[in-house]
C-alpha cells in the first residue's frame, strides 16, 4: 500500500491553471470601459461602466500554453514573468560563485559562535529590517535571494529552514501587509483613489507595528520550541536533506580560514545587496538592472578568489541549476493571471464586488471590502496590479458609505498583505518555499494559526477606523 504524498508545487500550480480555465466558462466575460490615468500612467477601470462581453473560454490548447504565457505573453506581446526568472538564474549564479570561496560559511561560522545560545535574537533584528524594506519600497521578487542565505545561518543555528522562511516571508511580507510609503501598494492605490498617500499613514503604523510583533513572537516561540526539541520541526523528516545540501561545503572539525580574501569576497557580497535595495528603493530600478549588479558581482568575486574562467563560468551555471525549479514555477503562477485575462473574467469579478459593496453601513462596507480584497488578492497576487484593477471602482464607493477613502487603501493592502502570504499563485511565496525546500502544504498548516490572529487583528482595526 502507497503511502499518499501530497503533490509537488508545480502539480498544484498546473492543477489551478486549469480549475481558474474552467471558470471561464461559467463565469459571464465582461470589461469595463478604460481610461488612462496620467498619475498611474495606466489605464484604469471606470466605475459602473462594467458591460458583458463575447466569451472567451479557455480550453485544452490555453492550459498548455498557460505556463509559457506566464513568462511572455503571446497573445499580448507582453512580458510576464521572465524578468523575475532570470533574474532568480542570475542570483543562483552569483550564490553559487559566492559559496564556492567559502566565504558565506566561514561568516556563518564566525556570526553563530559569537551568538551561541542567543541565536533566536537573529529572528527580531532581521524581521525588522525585512519589514522595513516591505513598508518602504514593497520589498517582495527582491527578497527571493536571502532564503538562500538564510537558510544555512538557520540551520547552522540548530533551527531550520522554515524559521529561515518565515523570516523573510513574514518580516518582507508584514512590511507590505502595513505599508507607509511603499510605492507598488499605498502610492499607486492612493493615486488610484484620488488621495495623498500620507492619508491614513497613522492606521498603517498601528498595523505595522501590531502585526510586527505578533509574528515575530510566532517565528521566535517555533524556532526556540525546535532548537529544544527538533522532533518538533514541521520538516523534521527533511533536516538531514536540508543539512546535506545547504551545509555541503562544509567541512567537519576545525572552523574555515576567515581569510583577507574571504572577508573581501563577504564585504562585495553585501555591498551588492546594498546596491540592488538602493537601485529599487530610489532609482526604480527592476530585475535587469539588479540582476546586472549581481552578474558584475558574480564576476568580481570569482576574480578575486583567482577562479579560472572555467571554474567561474561552471560554477555560475551551477548555481543557475539549482535555482532552475525556482524559475519554472515563477512563470507557472504567472500563468493562472493569464488564463484569468484571456478568459475576460477579472472585470466580471471585480464587478460582482462593485455590486456587493454598494449601499452598506461605514462598518459593514469597509469589513465586506476587505474580505473581498482579500478573494480578489487570490486571483491578482500583484499587489501593484490589484490597485489599479480594484481602487478606481471601490474607492468612489467610499464616498456613500461616509467614509474616508484612506480607509479603503488601508483595507486593500492590508488585505493583499494578508494574502500573499499564502497564495500559490503568488511567485514570490512558491519561489521562497521551493528556494528554502519547504513543501507547499506544510508551509499553510504551520502559518494558517498566524493568518486568523492577523485576520482579526486587520478587521478589528479597520473596524475600529470606520466607526469613529
Amino acid at each position: 500500500m502507497h503511502k499518499f504524498s501530497f503533490p509537488s508545487a508545480y502539480t498544484i500550480l498546473l492543477v489551478l491553471i486549469a480549475l481558474v480555465a474552467g471558470l471561464t466558462w461559467v463565469i459571464p466575460a465582461g470589461q469595463y470601459r478604460m481610461e488612462m490615468n496620467p498619475a498611474l500612467n495606466k489605464e484604469v477601470p471606470i466605475a459602473g461602466t462594467w458591460q458583458p462581453t463575447a466569451p472567451q473560454p479557455q480550453g485544452l490548447v490555453a492550459i498548455v500554453l498557460a505556463p509559457g504565457d506566464g513568462f511572455y505573453n503571446h497573445k499580448t506581446d507582453q512580458a510576464g514573468a521572465i524578468d523575475v526568472a532570470l533574474f532568480i538564474l542570475v542570483i543562483g549564479g552569483f550564490l553559487g560563485v559566492v559559496t564556492k570561496t567559502g566565504a558565506i560559511d566561514a561568516g556563518i561560522e564566525r556570526v553563530t559562535q559569537r551568538l551561541r545560545g542567543k541565536e533566536e535574537w537573529m529572528i527580531p533584528i532581521l524581521m525588522a529590517l525585512f519589514a522595513a524594506g516591505g513598508t518602504i519600497y514593497g520589498m517582495a521578487e527582491e527578497s527571493l535571494p536571502f532564503y538562500s542565505l538564510l537558510v544555512p545561518v538557520m540551520l547552522t543555528a540548530r533551527f531550520d529552514s522554515v524559521v529561515a522562511a518565515a523570516v523573510v516571508m513574514l518580516g518582507a511580507g508584514i512590511g507590505t501587509l502595513g505599508s507607509t510609503i511603499n510605492p507598488f501598494a499605498t502610492v499607486i492605490a492612493s493615486n488610484a483613489a484620488g488621495i495623498p498617500f500620507t492619508a491614513g499613514i497613522g492606521l498603517r503604523l498601528i498595523i505595522l507595528l501590531l502585526g510586527w510583533l505578533i509574528c515575530v513572537a510566532w517565528v521566535m516561540r517555533y524556532a526556540i520550541g525546535i532548537r529544544k526539541d527538533p522532533a518538533r520541526s514541521i520538516v523534521a523528516d527533511l533536516q538531514e536533506e536540508h543539512r546535506s545540501f545547504f551545509l555541503r561545503n562544509q567541512p567537519s572539525g576545525n572552523m574555515l580560514a576567515f581569510t583577507p580574501v574571504r572577508k573581501v569576497i563577504l564585504l562585495l557580497f553585501a555591498l551588492a545587496f546594498a546596491i540592488m535595495i538602493y537601485g529599487v528603493s530610489v532609482q526604480g530600478w527592476w530585475m535587469a538592472q539588479i540582476s546586472g549588479v549581481f552578474l558584475v558581482a558574480a564576476i568580481m568575486i570569482g576574480l578575486i578568489a583567482r577562479m579560472s574562467e572555467k571554474e567561474l563560468t561552471t560554477t555560475f551555471i551551477d548555481g543557475a541549476r539549482d535555482l532552475l525549479g525556482v524559475a519554472l514555477i515563477i512563470g507557472i503562477a504567472r500563468g493562472i493571471v493569464v488564463v484569468m485575462d484571456n478568459g475576460m473574467i477579472t472585470h466580471t469579478v471585480l464587478h460582482a464586488a462593485e455590486e456587493i459593496v454598494t449601499g452598506l453601513s461605514s462598518v459593514a462596507f469597509i469589513s465586506v471590502m476587505f474580505l473581498l480584497e482579500v478573494i480578489l488578492s487570490f486571483l491578482v497576487p500583484s499587489s501593484s496590479g490589484l490597485a489599479v484593477l480594484t481602487m478606481p471602482i471601490l474607492a468612489p464607493l467610499a464616498d456613500f458609505a461616509s467614509i474616508n477613502r484612506d480607509l479603503v487603501v488601508t483595507a486593500y493592502q492590508s488585505a493583499s498583505g494578508l494574502v500573499n502570504l499564502i497564495t500559490p499563485t503568488s511567485a514570490v511565496v512558491m519561489g521562497g518555499l521551493a528556494i528554502a525546500r519547504v513543501p507547499y502544504v506544510r508551509w499553510v498548516k504551520w502559518i494558517a494559526p498566524l493568518l486568523l490572529i492577523l485576520f482579526v487583528l486587520l478587521m478589528a482595526v479597520i473596524g475600529l477606523g470606520a466607526a469613529l
